[in-house]
């Protein structure tokens, strides 16, 4: 029988950094990591792929044109060409998990990865030591690759429709989390995410009122690109820098 689970409450909801802090530093990088968790986020959100010869890399995009200027596919990119083109801004994930010591990292696997690309982020983040502190959050697809590739994971799976997910497939990817868009998350959702027995976490509002909002309607984690905003939310205070 599913547990249902007591609303949190403003100070209990998890501050997480979307890709670090954007706005301040590029998306992705260690030093955007860094940044957020200076000041104050109580995890990171990033995203992992594969290079050519299987190294997981932290980068939302297929390709490194949008932020990195260059027209070519990751994956039609070593570790080592990747490290030369963009100078080492491109961190590993074992960089990325080396800079977050002691801090929750949350994984997002953009696209459809497969069972071997869930096996190779899975297995980059035991050899980090950092099982007890990273969850994965993504679609179906891949966080059934993710269950597949280690029955032990913290999963948020990512779910972007009102309809709620199938029992059957909550019953295989065993979630700890529901993670939704923050426009779809009403009071119903809400309780009925608690009454599953799941963890509700949102992404990725970005203003104080939607923030306020979801607080006020009880979920457990929201996602942003403005931590500092977060902060002050969760605080009921006006952030001293907003950029």
């Amino acid at each position: 029988m599913a547990t249902e689970l007591t609303a949190p409450t403003t100070e209990d909801v998890t501050a997480v950094a979307h890709r670090g802090d954007p706005y301040l530093f590029r998306e992705n990088t260690l030093d955007s990591l860094r940044s957020a968790l200076r000041r104050g986020a109580d995890a990171v959100e990033v995203d992992v792929r594969l290079t050519r010869d299987g190294t997981p890399v932290l980068l939302h995009d297929e390709s490194l044109k949008r932020l990195w200027e260059l027209d070519r596919p990751l994956r039609s990119l070593s570790a080592d060409e990747l490290l030369g083109h963009t100078g080492g801004g491109v961190p590993t994930l074992a960089e990325a998990l080396a800079a977050t010591d002691g801090h929750r990292v949350m994984l997002d696997l953009p696209g459809r990865p497969d069972l071997r690309t869930a096996r190779r982020i899975v297995d980059a983040v035991r050899e980090a030591g950092a099982s007890d502190r990273v969850y994965y959050c993504a679609g179906a697809p891949a966080m059934l690759a993710v269950r597949a590739a280690d029955p032990a994971a913290e999963i948020a799976l990512t779910w972007t429709t009102l309809a709620p997910p199938r029992p059957t497939l909550l019953e295989v990817v065993r979630p700890r989390w529901l993670n939704y868009r923050f426009g779809l998350v009403d009071r119903a959702l809400a309780e009925r995410v608690h009454r599953g027995g799941h963890l509700l976490s949102v992404w990725t509002p970005d203003t104080r009122r939607s923030m306020r909002r979801l607080i006020a309607l009880g979920v457990d984690s929201i996602t942003t690109n403005r931590i500092d905003t977060l902060l002050a939310a969760r605080t009921g205070h006006l952030p001293t820098v907003s950029r």
